[in-house]
């Protein structure tokens, strides 16, 4: 029985050094990829210990004095977390309810329009958003719904309406912030599924013109059931940074009026860690958005599978 083993062993690897040196192209064609995630993800990750240090830059990672849970513990019974968690929270669903949907929507009429010269121009203008930086599109905020000098304001006044604070008025700030995130992405956004409905089989719209569908009907029917993977995965790794609001929008938009739903969990790591210099601390508020979004994205992998799609692994 060792003998046939051993023999099976020695086959295996021995097909392995063979298929490794027939792709040999291949995994240097990878190669660069490969080292950029080791050398700048996987390494660092090294880094995560000081979570559970009180770390000190003078006397390093070997020498800094071993804490534990402390600053979990800490966080976790901190009055901030609940209002960290409820503002992270809160931002992402609506990006998650109203923004995501929009590329799939974008993308479908983007789909039916015959004239291809009209339909670059459109898609050239809608991916121009993306390229300009949240300093800009902040920016740009400020000039329409500043309440002193925004032209929306200025408007209302001229029309016997009376001055809204739009930046001041803690109400709005969530819906400001998701209307930002959907001007500046969704073109970009429809790359992916313009893609993935460039591959669907024109012989399934031939199919559903001849039942008497119309172009509704083909959108629901025909192209959403063939995009719905990549939907899937998309989705699963939306959630997966639900954690994750964007530090430099949010903290380009906040001021004191609007502190108790602006404050999240990436400009309380930049408060804490970078203004404060508490670097464990913050390393262990980075280490649990980390820890909330892998179970998330294992939960969210394992209910789609449940479902019949493929998942993202």
């Amino acid at each position: 029985m060792e003998v046939y083993t051993l023999i099976a062993a020695k086959k295996s690897t021995s097909s392995l050094w063979r298929d490794l040196f027939r792709d040999k192209y291949l995994y240097l064609l990878a190669l660069p990829g490969l080292l950029y995630f080791l050398i700048f993800k996987y390494i660092p990750m090294w880094g995560v210990t000081i979570s559970f240090m009180d770390y000190s830059p003078y006397l390093g990672f070997f020498q800094s004095k071993w804490v534990g849970f402390e600053h979990f513990e800490r966080f976790f019974s901190s009055p901030d977390f609940f209002l960290l968690f409820r503002n992270t929270m809160a931002i992402n669903i609506l990006n998650l309810v109203f923004f995501f949907p929009m590329p799939i929507i974008l993308s479908l009429l983007l789909n039916e329009l015959k004239h291809m010269a009209f339909k670059k121009a459109i898609q050239s203008i809608l991916y121009l958003p993306h390229f300009l930086s949240w300093v800009i599109v902040v920016g740009i905020s400020f000039l329409l719904l500043s309440q002193s000098q925004g032209i929306i304001n200025k408007l209302l006044v001229e029309n016997g309406f009376d001055r809204i604070g739009f930046l001041t008025e803690p109400g709005l700030f969530w819906g400001i912030l998701t209307l930002q995130s959907i001007w500046k992405e969704v073109g970009w956004g429809t790359i992916i599924f313009l893609a993935a409905i460039a591959g669907v089989d024109p012989q399934l719209y031939e199919a559903a013109k001849m039942d008497g569908a119309n172009r509704l009907r083909q959108a629901w029917h025909v192209t959403l059931p063939a995009i719905s993977n990549v939907v899937i995965v998309l989705l699963i790794l939306k959630i997966g940074h639900i954690m994750d609001v964007g530090f430099e929008q949010v903290f380009l938009m906040m001021n004191g009026a609007v502190s108790e739903v602006a404050d999240v969990f990436d400009t309380f790591v930049y408060r804490t860690g970078i203004q404060q210099g508490q670097f464990s601390f913050s390393s262990a508020v980075g280490l649990f958005k980390s820890f909330v979004g892998l179970v998330l994205v294992i939960g969210a992998n394992r209910l789609a599978k449940r479902m019949g799609q493929e998942g993202v692994y």
